[in-house]
């Protein structure tokens, strides 16, 4: 095979000789340094180079660096990660083809991301100095530049790895031309820019919004934005050229063949009743009345085409006001789903309808001086009264951006996260409290529950005081009580919605097999359950229970990569989701005085026949590795005496018949945690005086033992009287040969269990179903603090890991339940299409209302609209549904595209958001007369 010298890695200099490449630790040490350099000096301008994450996680696993949250190959939407193989080789030339659309033409120009891409998962960004000294090293590409911007109100720094990408249309050949520009961009930039690639000079040109092939807002060069400007990712951008003194008409007509009006949107300042029908553009009324609009206000900016594919005409008879669509703009189904949710919530249609703007709050520093709230009435209000046509919601998603650039871009985003923003968004923009006055808060010092509550909301309500307050906050119970003391702190909060466990995402089963570290037993597998967000020491402790270790033990946990220990696992506080599901996890069992001596480590090898032609014998390692310890050693018969101690349950003895190993020689089954009963467990043999005897017998029979490196190589031969030089770790190699065999049973050693058994081979069970009551309880229950939440007990003086119970106090009128479908972590991510199993009518909360005051009203729901999300991570596509109160007829709203739908269709495994509404006594009795109601 031919190699160049680059294909190896190293560099030709200038006078003929090769450099060789720098050493991992050197390589990791400088990426290192230019990062945290590139970190402290963080400017609007800076360039970073985007690396597919494929070739970037090759390179740290070489340096040894931090994987981060991606140790692995996740670029499908499938949920469960591919392993990358535990190799340190010297990656090969950077390789970026994976992730352009034009990825075999290694050479093009102007590469293009695709639009896919998800940070972490498929890219990194690194900055321009650490690329030059990548592409040193390594070569390869293609290089793929993106610039730093400010984005939002904040100004907070980002890489605009997807620059706003227009398409030119000139009306005079109907040509078209892509140009690729940042969103940061003036429309000075875009003048020059058109200009340049069309040969015309600046003043001849007149370049329009041309969004959905329509003439919106000449775009004036200015300095103004193309983000402030409401431009979108692909859309059309027309371009107008003077010929001897006039200027071309004809494009963007509508129906009736007249030139669309242009007028600019401006924010809500003036109003006009709806009831005399809405001024249009060209001041002529449409003349209509509606009683649903009695009174109502709308700006007359709400006439403009810049949201609407046509005129705005007023809802006819037949036609009802509701059923628009939003136009996707670019993986903004989440928002759409979020919005027609909140649209739809009756109490808050009926409020942004009103003249809300003298609820206005301009001043509060914590929203965002009433833009939010503007912005969101007016798309409303557009909803309401636009028929069936559907809008493209551009200056929301505009405002969106400028205030949450978290929700910038057009990468898909949570829904859930999304709605939590704007109700906290559009209750700061419409706090009626001006000045919040300040309370200390005050301990519940054992007084009567009804009385700390109403305290804590009238305390809330001084402070908080708006539309979102009056129907969407709840307040519950949050007792924590001190493991040490038995302190009971008990506090009443607010909320705005439930986010609910799946109860299958609670917990996850572990399997871990258990070595016994003084030969005192055979190995064992236990399956353990813990919780999925646990660490290290919430699994040591299950096993410790299930095999019932002694006070004087310890457990160390360990995983088992190709027949060595790859990695003890004894930081006590690490995540357990570090641990993926088809890792090999043992937990050796040591006396707790262990640590104070040298750690033995016992691998094995077998002798392997190499083909005739080759001739000889080669050696491979096999079976399960053994960990025990040695105390006070000192020559080669010390570590011969602790191997032999720890094979001793592996002797092939009558004795030992129960305990056998399958005929087919694999290993027991994991024993259930349940099923362990540690009173009744005892040593499957007597370690006594016939031990030592057989020990004596079995040190006459040598294994041939060799001391090894930290890597596991390097052997050399270990005699009796071979001194032993003290250390943390000795790794010994243990040779197995027919005589081994004979004296002792392997198979207790081989076919470790994987941590957690998948695939198509996995013996399946019907899923149990799960109900939004079992959700509910799970939210609800006890349960300990995690790790990183401790709490400080006033009492003790000291952090506690206290339990916590929350109880539901006092409920909204709209009630929202977020089913947690997704889960993230440091090295696992996610998501749960479990069916539950939810109430659309008569939801009943009364028995998990602690209150005893009836004045707050009824307990008992009915569902209104849903946010579903169907597909994986990082992508998928969300909808919702939505119920027309007045029709009595629920609606599918995906996207742009409305359409009916039955009662039985909304229940479904995509369901993601529920809202509900308080059904009164009054009307709940009317419905089930007239129903002869059975939904549940």
């Amino acid at each position: 095979i031919a190699m160049t010298i680059a294909d190896l890695g190293y560099n030709m200099m200038d006078n003929g000789s090769i450099e060789l490449p720098c050493a991992p630790e050197e390589e990791k040490r400088i990426v290192e340094e230019l990062t945290n350099k590139a970190e402290a000096n963080l400017k609007q301008g800076n360039l970073y180079y985007v690396v597919s994450t494929r070739w970037f996680t090759g390179w740290q696993k070489y340096v040894g660096q931090d994987l981060g949250g991606y140790p692995w190959d996740e670029h499908s939407t499938d949920s469960q990660p591919i392993l990358l193989s535990k190799t340190t080789d010297r990656p090969g030339p950077i390789d970026n083809t994976n992730i352009v659309s034009n990825g075999s033409d290694f050479m093009a120009d102007d590469p293009q991301l695709l639009r896919t891409l998800e940070e972490g998962r498929d890219y990194v960004l690194v900055s321009q100095e650490v690329w030059e000294k990548l592409f040193e090293w390594y070569k390869g590409g293609p290089a793929l530049p993106r610039k730093m911007i400010s984005s939002g109100v904040n100004e907070k720094f980002m890489v605009e790895v997807y620059p706003l990408c227009l398409k030119l249309i000139d009306s005079r050949d109907q040509d078209q031309a892509i140009i690729r520009l940042s969103k940061k961009a003036s429309l000075h930039e875009l003048h020059e820019r058109v200009c340049a690639l069309r040969g015309i000079g600046p003043g001849k040109a007149r370049i329009w919004d041309y969004f959905n092939n329509r003439k919106h807002t000449q775009l004036v060069a200015s300095n103004q934005t193309l983000e402030d400007s409401n431009l979108q990712m692909d859309q059309s951008i027309l371009l107008e050229v003077e010929a001897d003194g006039y200027w071309p008409s004809g494009f963007g007509m509508d129906s009736t063949g007249n030139e669309l009006a242009l007028v600019s949107i401006e924010p809500l300042r003036s109003s006009l009743s709806i009831a005399g029908g809405p001024t249009l553009a060209n001041g002529d009324s449409t003349g209509y009345s509606s009683s649903l609009y009695q009174g109502t206000t709308l700006n007359p900016a709400l006439t403009n085409m810049e949201e609407g594919n046509e005129s705005l005409r007023p809802t006819r008879k037949g036609d009802m006001g509701g059923l628009a669509g939003l136009q996707n703009l670019g993986n903004t189904c989440f928002m759409n789903s979020a919005l027609q949710c909140l649209v739809h919530t009756p109490p808050l249609m009926e409020y942004f309808l009103e003249d809300y703007t003298n609820e206005i709050n301009k001043q509060n520093p914590l929203g965002t001086h009433g833009e939010l709230a503007l912005a969101f009435g007016e798309l409303l209000r557009k909803l309401w009264v636009s028929g069936r046509t559907s809008i493209p919601p551009r200056v929301f998603k505009g405002k969106l951006a400028r205030f949450a650039p978290q929700f910038s871009g057009y990468n898909q985003h949570d829904s859930q996260e999304l709605l939590a923003f704007l109700l906290d968004g559009l209750h700061e923009d419409l706090n009626r409290v001006k000045q919040k006055p300040y309370f200390e808060q005050k301990d519940s010092d054992d007084r009567p529950d009804e009385e700390v509550a109403d305290e804590c909301w009238m305390y809330h309500k001084a402070r908080n005081d708006s539309i979102i307050v009056d129907v969407c906050q709840g307040q519950y119970k949050s007792t924590l009580v001190c493991p040490v003391c038995n302190k009971i702190s008990i506090t009443f909060d607010p909320f705005m919605y439930l986010s609910l466990p799946l109860p299958s995402t609670v917990t996850r089963t572990m399997t871990v097999t258990v070595f016994y570290g003084d030969g005192s037993g055979l190995p064992m597998p236990y399956t353990v359950t813990v919780l999925k967000h646990g660490v290290y020491r919430d699994l040591c402790h299950a096993l410790g229970n299930a095999c019932c270790i002694r006070s004087d033990e310890s457990l160390l946990l360990a995983e088992v990569y190709d027949h060595r220990i790859y990695q003890y696992l004894d930081s006590p506080m690490e995540p357990l989701a570090s641990i993926k599901d088809n890792d090999y996890i043992v937990a050796y069992r040591l006396p707790k005085k262990a640590v104070e001596f040298t750690r033995l480590e016992i691998c094995h090898r077998y002798q392997e026949k190499m083909p005739d032609i080759l001739k000889g014998v080669q050696r491979k390692v096999f079976l399960t590795p053994s960990v025990t310890y040695l105390e006070d050693a000192k020559t080669g018969a010390d570590i011969d005496r602790a191997v032999k101690r720890v094979l001793y349950p592996l002797r092939r003895k009558p004795r030992f018949s129960s305990l056998k190993a399958h005929e087919d020689g694999s290993a027991p089954e994991a024993m259930e945690e349940s099923t362990s009963n540690c009173s009744d467990q005892s040593t499957p043999w007597d370690q006594s005086k016939d031990e030592d005897e057989d020990l004596e017998e079995m040190s006459s029979r040598e294994f041939f033992q060799l001391c090894t490196d930290d890597r596991g190589f390097g052997c050399r031969p270990i005699l009796k009287d071979s001194p032993i030089k003290p250390d943390r770790i000795i790794k010994v190699m243990l040779d197995w040969t027919d005589k081994e065999y004979e004296l002792y049973d392997a198979s207790y050693l081989k076919d470790l269990p994987e941590v957690h058994k998948t695939g198509p081979t996995m013996k399946k069970t019907r899923q149990e179903a799960i109900s939004l009551f079992s959700c509910l309880d799970a939210f609800l229950k006890e349960e300990p603090l995690g790790p990183d939440d401790m709490w400080y007990c006033p009492s003790c003086k000291a952090h506690r890991q206290a339990t916590k119970k929350l109880d539901l106090w006092r409920l909204p009128e709209i009630l929202v339940f977020h089913l947690k479908r997704f889960s993230y972590s440091r090295f696992l991510k996610n998501k749960l299409d479990t069916f539950v199993n939810f109430p659309i009518h008569n939801l009943d909360l009364s028995k998990y209302v602690k209150s005893k005051d009836t004045s707050s009203g009824s307990h008992v729901y009915k569902l209104y609209a849903i946010s579903n999300h169907y597909g994986g991570l990082g992508g998928g596509h969300y909808s919702a549904y939505a119920k027309l109160i007045d029709e009595n007829r629920w609606y599918h709203f995906d996207d742009s595209h409305v359409s009916p739908v039955t009662e039985d269709d909304i229940r479904t495994s995509a369901a993601y958001v529920l809202f509900y509404r308080r059904e009164e006594v009054e009307s709940r009795a009317a419905g089930e007369s007239s129903q002869g109601y059975g939904s549940s």
